[in-house]
C-alpha cells in the first residue's frame, strides 16, 4: 500500500510542477526550447533527469547481477558519452541556433533530404528508447497493484502527454530536474540502510567459486559484445534527440559546455549506487521476477518490517520518476520533429500538441504487443542506432567542410538503417544465438565504422554536392561567443 501512495504522490508532483510550466509557456519557442532561457544547473538536472532512465535505475543493477562486474561498462559508457558530446558537440550545435537534430541537419547540409532521413531516424530512436520505459512501468505496477502490465505504462504515457501538451518544453525542464534529484535520494537512502543492515549482518561477501568477479562470462561471444557496448554508448550519447535538444535552450555555446560538466558530476554521483544494488543482490541471491525488480526487492529483503516497507515505497517512486522524466524528455524530442517535418499545421503550438498523441501512443502500443527484454538491452540499442547515425552527421557535419549531401543521406542510411534493423530483428524475434545473435544484439561495432565510413567515402566521390554555404556555416558554429555574432534562431525553410 506504501508503495502505491509513493507513485500516487510523484504522478501528482509532476502534474503540478508541470501545471507550473503552464503558466510561463506562451510562445512556440517555449514549447520546443523554453525560449533558451535555461541555466546551467537546471538544464543539468533535467538532463540528468531525463537521461536517468529504467535502464539507469533498474536495468544496471540487473544486469550487474546477472552478468557481474563486466556490465559496469554501461554506467561508465554512459557518463563518458558526456565527455566526448563535451569536447566535440555541445558548443557548436548551441550555436547553430537549431531546435532540433534535422533542423540541424537541414542548416548544415542545405538539403531537405537530409532533414527528412534524420526525421525519420529520431522518430525510430524515440520509440525505441519509450517502449522499455513503458514495459517497465507496467511490470513495477503489476508488482505493486497486480494490475496487468499495460496498466502501468498506460499511466506513465497519460502523465507524460499530460505535462507535454500543456507546457512542452519549459514545463518539462521543472519537472525533470526535480525528477533528477527525487531519483538520487530514491536510491541513495535505502542504500544507506541497507548497508548498515549488510554490515550486522557480517557483511557476507560473494559465495566461494561465484564467476561474478571474473571477467568475460554469461554472454555469447562475451570480448565482442563488451568492445561494442562501450562503442555504443560511448558515441551515442551525442545521438540521443531527447538529450541534444536540451542543449539548444541553453543562452549560448558557453552555458552549453557548462551545462555538461554538471552533467558529468550529476551522472558520475548517481551511477555509483545502482552497481552497489547489483552488487547485494548478488550477494544475497534474491529469488527474482526477472533481473530488473532486484532494485525493488533489496530494501524489504535487507530491512525488515514497516521500515523495509517505507524504504521500498521511496525506490518505487524513484522508479515511476525514472519513467517519467525520460519519457518526458523523448516525448518532446519525438512531438518536435513529428510537429515540424511530418504535421507542419500553420499553427506550431497545435502542431505541437498533436504530435505530442501520436508520438505517446506508438510506443505504448509497441510495449503492450512487443515482447519484454530486459530494459538496458533494448536501450542499448537504441544508443546503437544513435551511434550509428547522428554521431557521424555530427562530428563531420562541425569539424569536416567536405561532407556533401550525398554522402550525409548515404551514411544515415547506411549505419543507422542498419542498426535499426538489428535492433527491430532482436526486439522482436531475438534473442538469437552464435555469431549472428551477438551481432545483432550489439551492433555498433559494425554499424558505425561503417557509417563514418560511408558518409566519408561518398562525400569524396561527389565533391559537386557540397553545400554552397558550407564557409559561413562553419564560422557559425566555431566563432566564439565573445565575438558579437548574430545568435538568431535558425528556421527552417519548411516551416
Amino acid at each position: 500500500m506504501s508503495s502505491l501512495v509513493a507513485i500516487v504522490l510523484v504522478v501528482l508532483a509532476a502534474v503540478l510542477i508541470g501545471a507550473f510550466g503552464v503558466r510561463v509557456s506562451r510562445t512556440t519557442s517555449d514549447f520546443y526550447v523554453a525560449s533558451r532561457t535555461v541555466t546551467p544547473l537546471w538544464n543539468a538536472s533535467a538532463i540528468g533527469g531525463e537521461y536517468l532512465s529504467a535502464a539507469s535505475f533498474l536495468g544496471i543493477a540487473g544486469l550487474i547481477l546477472t552478468y557481474g562486474a563486466d556490465m559496469l561498462w554501461l554506467p561508465v559508457g554512459w557518463t563518458g558519452g558526456y565527455l566526448v558530446l563535451l569536447v566535440l558537440v555541445s558548443a557548436p550545435l548551441r550555436r547553430s541556433g537549431a531546435y532540433t537534430l534535422p533542423d540541424f541537419a537541414e542548416a548544415r547540409l542545405e538539403s531537405m533530404a537530409v532533414r527528412r532521413v534524420s526525421s525519420v531516424l529520431v522518430v525510430l530512436i524515440g520509440w525505441l528508447y519509450l517502449m522499455p520505459q513503458f514495459q517497465s512501468a507496467g511490470m513495477v505496477f503489476r508488482a505493486i497493484t497486480g494490475a496487468p502490465a499495460w496498466a502501468g505504462g498506460l499511466l506513465v504515457a497519460g502523465v507524460v502527454a499530460v505535462n507535454v501538451l500543456s507546457g512542452g518544453m519549459k514545463s518539462i525542464t521543472f519537472v525533470q530536474a526535480f525528477q533528477y534529484w527525487l531519483k538520487l535520494t530514491a536510491l541513495a537512502v535505502p542504500l544507506v540502510f541497507m548497508l548498515l543492515a549488510w554490515r550486522a549482518d557480517g557483511a557476507p561477501g560473494l559465495q566461494p567459486g561465484d564467476p561474478w568477479a571474473l571477467p568475460l562470462h554469461g554472454r555469447e561471444h562475451p570480448v565482442y559484445a563488451t568492445y561494442s557496448l562501450i562503442l555504443a554508448t560511448f558515441l551515442g550519447t551525442m545521438g540521443l534527440p531527447h538529450v541534444l535538444v536540451r542543449f539548444y535552450t541553453n543562452p549560448d555555446g558557453r552555458a552549453a559546455r557548462r551545462t555538461t560538466l554538471v552533467v558529468l558530476s550529476l551522472l558520475g554521483a548517481f551511477y555509483l549506487l545502482p552497481s552497489i544494488y547489483g552488487y547485494l543482490g548478488r550477494v544475497y541471491s534474491l529469488s527474482l521476477d526477472g533481473p530488473d525488480s532486484v532494485v525493488l526487492a533489496l530494501p524489504g529483503h535487507l530491512v525488515p518490517g514497516v521500515a523495509g516497507e517505507l524504504l521500498t515505497a521511496l525506490v518505487t517512486g524513484g522508479a515511476f520518476a525514472a519513467f517519467l522524466s525520460t519519457s518526458s524528455g523523448l516525448a518532446v524530442s519525438v512531438a518536435g520533429v513529428l510537429g515540424q517535418d511530418i504535421l507542419r499545421f500553420t499553427d506550431g503550438v497545435r502542431s505541437f500538441r498533436v504530435a505530442t498523441v501520436i508520438g505517446v501512443a506508438v510506443p505504448f502500443g509497441l510495449a503492450v504487443v512487443a515482447r519484454a527484454l530486459p530494459v538496458a538491452d533494448v536501450v542499448g540499442l537504441a544508443f546503437a542506432v544513435a551511434a550509428s547515425s547522428f554521431c557521424p552527421l555530427l562530428v563531420l557535419g562541425i569539424w569536416w567542410r567536405r561532407l556533401t549531401t550525398s554522402g550525409a543521406i548515404a551514411g544515415l542510411l547506411a549505419g543507422g538503417g542498419l542498426a535499426a534493423v538489428a535492433g527491430l530483428v532482436t526486439v522482436v524475434g531475438g534473442p538469437h544465438g552464435g555469431w549472428a545473435g551477438a551481432l545483432l544484439a550489439q551492433p555498433a561495432a559494425w554499424t558505425v565504422p561503417i557509417s563514418f565510413s560511408v558518409m566519408v567515402v561518398v562525400s569524396l566521390l561527389t565533391p559537386g554536392r557540397t553545400p554552397p554555404n558550407v564557409a559561413r556555416t562553419m564560422v557559425r558554429l566555431h566563432t566564439p561567443e565573445t565575438l558579437d555574432v548574430d545568435r538568431g534562431d535558425w528556421r527552417p525553410r519548411s516551416s
